[in-house]
């Protein structure tokens, strides 16, 4: 966050890039829970991630040292209130910002957060918040796994990751071609680097390290929310 608030930063552009990615599904859902169609919704996510990167608003993250994904979602709820105005603005010729902004395919998002009783806008946008960061750090952690050739290992395991129920230590070790405890002590090496992963992509939204395990609570908190009663 604080490279992508620094324009003058050699990695400013690929930071900004990697949080417009990060939490353009975020605000795009916020945005249509406020009662907006597909299309506009989409429209307007992208308009309001020109806008923050055209003013400069990452700078003002910083400086209120707080947590990127509560900055983003005040400035998502000025953004529409003043839509009217913003759009003036455009047809006056703003807009110079040249990025690509969102998912490499944003045309249709897969996995739609779908409300559930009484919720808001707000909750669907922490809601695809905390799915958005810890597919972040999944991906993260894939990339470790492959750079080291472990693929198919991490191809393997992931599904203790995910809590799937088919996820079997037999089946496993079958596949692999090892034995049910080393397949354990693996899926426990996994998991704790998922959690070193989940925290470093945590670290990148949050202005200090002291606030890493402030967010990760948050995170799980906002997971739990949805589960089904009586599930673990």
């Amino acid at each position: 966050m604080l490279a992508a608030a620094d324009p003058s930063a050699p990695e400013a552009r690929a930071a900004l890039a990697t949080l417009c990615e990060t939490y353009w599904l975020p605000v795009f859902d916020f945005i249509r829970y406020t009662g907006r169609q597909t299309e506009e919704s989409r429209e307007l996510t992208q308009a309001f991630f020109a806008r923050v990167l055209e003013r400069g608003d990452l700078r003002n993250a910083r400086q209120e040292r707080g947590r990127f994904r509560s900055f983003l979602l005040t400035a998502v709820r000025h953004f529409l209130a003043n839509q009217t105005e913003y759009d003036r603005a455009q047809k006056r010729g703003g807009g110079q910002v040249h990025l690509t902004i969102g998912p490499a395919d944003p045309g249709d998002p897969t996995g739609p957060v779908e409300p559930q009783s009484q919720e808001t806008p707000e909750t669907i946008y922490e809601h695809r918040w905390a799915l958005t960061t810890l597919e972040t750090a999944m991906i993260r952690l894939a990339r470790e796994y492959e750079s080291s050739g472990r693929n198919r290992l991490f191809s393997e395991l992931k599904a203790f990751l995910a809590g799937e129920e088919e996820a079997s230590y037999a089946r496993a070790a079958g596949a692999l071609d090892m034995s049910e405890g080393a397949v354990r002590v693996a899926v426990h090496r996994l998991r704790k680097h998922f959690g070193q992963c989940l925290r470093a992509t945590l670290a990148e939204t949050v202005d200090s390290p002291d606030d890493i395990d402030g967010e990760l609570q948050y995170l799980l908190g906002v997971i739990n929310r949805r589960r089904p009663a009586g599930s673990l």
